[in-house]
């Protein structure tokens, strides 16, 4: 087999490893609390020290990989997520699981900062086409199949193995790295940017941190809108530094390119109104309807197999339709997926939420690879390191956004509904409903409202979610023209392209 081949073999299997991360951790939070004693905090803080970490650096490892080389900064990925997924499955505490959590963010980001730039490196034509697809595929399977996998481990085997197993994973993809991967670096770039990288990834360490933590520790508490201001100020020092660059770490004349725009829009309307609601309906299946982890991950196989199928059987249609026309109507199926889910009852099952899951799967099958290609399209090649960082940057970023905008809708639906169902409810039991559904509610006068709440705040964000989708789905269309993309990387000419 050719070498590139091997060389999206070893992107594929680091970034499902470092995707599948984001979510499998989210079943196993109930075992991990008991085996460490932890508390909330520190139980959130397992999730969020690695979503914080991988967001916050992506666009610095992007960067990087461009000036020091991208393999480099890929096989340092691979090893620092592969020791510290050790660590986490070692901890004696939550504290240090935490700790290790975040060590993990950082090879994550490392590791999917470089995946679209390797690929891009190695692969011209049609060939490109089919290793994007590849490479989408394994995006959306990894982010649904998460809950599947945690759930077969941590009943299994034990909630360890969620992170042992990364350990012969990672290995495989270090040594397909070292043994089959090619060098590439941008001979025009001259040096690091000191600057730019401690502001960019200060600025996104504050903004995802203000975002996770904003409904725990409350919007107008000093440390978020701290958080949210610093993120600002820093936010305006970076492009101050960088518009004085030669060869900038962001080039920010990108940003008067409506199709650079339009795809980064698009990559966090799928990352905030689509991947930030597995949470939820996870928590549907398993503290609504009593599933287990296994069984809740089992339903959402039509969903997984579709996203992770299409791309591949579209792959000719991508290759002639407009980028514009395959992100936008992959945009607007899963819009239109969240809303057939919406309408869920009190007495519904789960093949309430079956054709939504299909036709998300179709849509997630359609815009992934599309983000891909759009986001490598509109700058050089020297540069990919770059586009790949902020494209997966956005998408990170997307699922961030989506968790706190979601959380909030969803904390104060379930408290609206609690109120006029159960007036005399004691306190705190909107808490218990949004954490643990209704089957956390041991009292049977009140278990009937907490689910009729439950299911009505969740209903709320499926709206909320395909109206971003929608959204996301038009500024694609309106935005992506096929003038904007760089020279060697225009698409075919199309007569739906302007």
């Amino acid at each position: 087999m050719e070498r590139k081949w091997w060389t999206l073999l070893a992107v594929c299997v680091a970034t499902f490893m470092l995707l599948v991360d984001v979510t499998i951790v989210n079943v196993a939070l109930p075992s991990i609390q008991r085996d460490l004693d932890a508390g909330l905090t520190n139980l959130q803080w397992v999730v969020d020290a690695y979503a914080l970490m991988l967001s916050a650096l992506m666009l610095t490892a992007g960067s990087l990989a461009d000036r020091l080389g991208r393999k480099r900064i890929f096989e340092v990925g691979v090893v620092v997520f592969t020791l510290a997924s050790l660590l986490c499955g070692l901890a004696p505490n939550a504290t240090l699981l935490d700790l290790a959590r975040g060590l993990q963010g950082i090879g994550g980001a490392a590791m999917f900062a470089t995946s679209l730039a390797l690929i891009a490196q190695e692969f011209r034509g049609r060939e490109f086409g089919t290793a994007i697809a590849a490479w989408g595929s394994t995006v959306g399977a990894a982010v649904a199949v998460g809950p599947l996998i945690g759930g077969a481990l941590t009943e299994g085997l034990g909630w360890e193995w969620i992170f042992f197993v990364n350990v012969p994973v990672g290995a495989v993809a270090l040594a397909l790295a070292v043994t089959r991967m090619r060098e590439f670096r941008d001979e025009e770039s001259r040096g690091v940017d000191p600057g730019g990288l401690v502001t960019s990834s200060a600025a996104a360490f504050l903004l995802v941190f203000g975002l996770l933590r904003g409904n725990a520790e409350g919007w107008g508490s000093a440390v978020i809108v701290g958080a949210l201001a610093g993120a600002t100020v820093l936010l305006a020092l970076f492009a101050l530094i960088e518009l004085r660059q030669q060869r900038p770490m962001l080039d920010l004349s990108l940003f008067r390119r409506p199709a650079f725009v339009g795809v980064s829009l698009g990559t966090v309307a799928i990352g905030a109104g689509m991947f930030a609601m597995f949470f939820y309906l996870s928590l549907y299946l398993q503290n609504v309807l009593g599933y287990s982890p296994l069984q809740a991950g089992l339903r959402f196989l039509p969903l997984t197999l579709l996203v992770f199928l299409v791309p591949m059987l579209t792959r000719r249609l991508s290759e002639r339709a407009p980028p514009r026309v395959m992100l936008g109507s992959g945009l607007a199926l899963v819009s239109l997926g969240l809303f057939l889910m919406h309408g869920i009852h009190i007495d519904s099952g789960w093949t309430t939420l079956l054709s939504g899951l299909i036709v998300c799967g179709l849509g997630i099958g359609l815009a992934n690879p599309a983000i891909g290609s759009i986001a490598l399209g509109v700058v050089e090649p020297a540069r990919s390191g770059m586009a790949s960082g902020f494209s997966n940057m956005c998408r990170i970023g997307g699922v961030a956004v989506g968790v706190a905008a979601l959380g909030a809708v969803f904390q104060h639906q379930i408290d609206s509904k609690l109120a006029e169902l159960a007036p005399r409810a004691p306190s705190g039991l909107g808490d218990t409903v949004a954490v643990g559904g209704s089957r956390a509610v041991s009292q049977p006068h009140l278990a009937d409202a907490a689910r009729e709440a439950f299911i009505s705040a969740l209903n709320e964000l499926l709206l909320v979610g395909a109206a971003t989708l929608l959204l996301g789905a038009l500024a694609s269309v309106a935005l992506i023209r096929a003038r904007d993309f760089a020279a060697g990387r225009r698409p075919a000419p199309a007569p739906a392209e302007a």
